[in-house]
């Protein structure tokens, strides 16, 4: 694994220089302001990713107001509480993408809202205390209780949010497994784990924050 001053030197020799690579970086959030980020906030949002994934997102875009509608603004306490005649109405609405699987995973999600805030007292409390070297930990928490949150779909989310925190795109993971990290894009708890050691190495070398590392090895590739 070679010195991330050598990688970050490939993506601006690739993409023309130190302020073009700079200028892409990831605007993220403080810490302060995710935990005062409201509840309902992350479960549109995560409704929002859900529903891009496999799907075009200008369609998802076009009909978001319509989504706001239809999910009683996606205030979670209420659309934990959907029922079945609910959730078959919202199976026919033209406002939204009737996708039945997607439209129950965003009430699923409202329940894995709830119960993360009954912890640490919000969602966004959570996710503003968790500890940037162990981000992937995150990562799987949304895969395993959340609902069709795995792969890069919850890491897209958070990125969304302003959260500090790498996305395992295709050109991320050939950086890594150019660098010996992985053989493959990292989907197993081993080459998860490894792929934290690698960022939280390279963080510690460049002061770069994940977020920022991980645009840059994507840009690193040809």
């Amino acid at each position: 694994m070679r010195p991330f001053s050598e990688i970050y030197a490939m993506a601006c020799a690739r993409h023309g220089g130190e302020g073009v690579v700079q200028a892409s970086l990831p605007m993220l959030r403080t810490r302060r302001e995710l935990a005062e980020s409201d509840n309902a906030l992350w479960l549109a949002t995560f409704a929002r990713q859900v529903f891009c994934a496999g799907f075009s997102w200008k369609v998802v875009e076009k009909k978001w107001e319509g989504f706001e509608k239809a999910f009683w603004g996606f205030v979670p306490s209420r659309v934990a509480m959907m029922s079945p005649d609910e959730f078959e109405e919202l199976t026919l609405d033209a406002r939204i993408i009737r996708h039945r699987t997607k439209i129950m995973s965003v009430r699923d999600n409202a329940s894995f809202v709830l119960d993360c805030s009954k912890e640490y007292g919000s969602f966004g409390q959570m996710v503003s205390a968790w500890p940037s070297e162990r981000y992937v930990d995150l990562l799987i928490l949304l895969k395993k209780l959340g609902s069709r949150l795995g792969g890069n779909t919850g890491a897209y989310a958070l990125r969304r949010e302003g959260v500090d925190g790498f996305i395992l795109t295709r050109d991320v993971s050939r950086r890594l497994v150019a660098e010996g990290v992985v053989t493959k894009q990292p989907t197993s708890k081993r080459d998860l784990n490894a792929t934290q050691e690698a960022f939280n190495i390279w963080a510690e070398e460049s002061g770069w924050g994940l977020a920022s590392l991980s645009r840059i090895l994507a840009m690193s590739v040809d």
